[in-house]
């Protein structure tokens, strides 16, 4: 479901893209591009959200403690002995 305020379009790679009006904090647009080094706003925007995604995955991740009792046991490569 989409507002009046956006348009979904897919790129010839296959990702869907949704224009859209969002009000941003200009300093701290500006404190992310200066830490970053990205300049453009749409870029900072998705690498703020990519950055959300991955932050918020991790916690939930630590939330379940480790808790996979059917997992099976991950082979793993051997370092060379020393």
């Amino acid at each position: 479901m989409f507002d009046n305020m956006s348009a979904q379009r897919t790129h010839s790679n296959g990702v869907i893209v949704m224009r859209t009006t969002v009000n941003l904090d200009d300093e701290l647009l500006k404190e992310a591009q200066e830490l970053t080094g990205i300049t453009g706003k749409t870029a900072i925007v998705n690498a703020s959200l990519k950055a959300l995604v991955e932050r918020e995955s991790a916690r939930a991740l630590a939330r379940m403690g480790g808790t996979m009792p059917d997992l099976k046991p991950i082979r793993r490569r051997r370092s060379e002995p020393f």
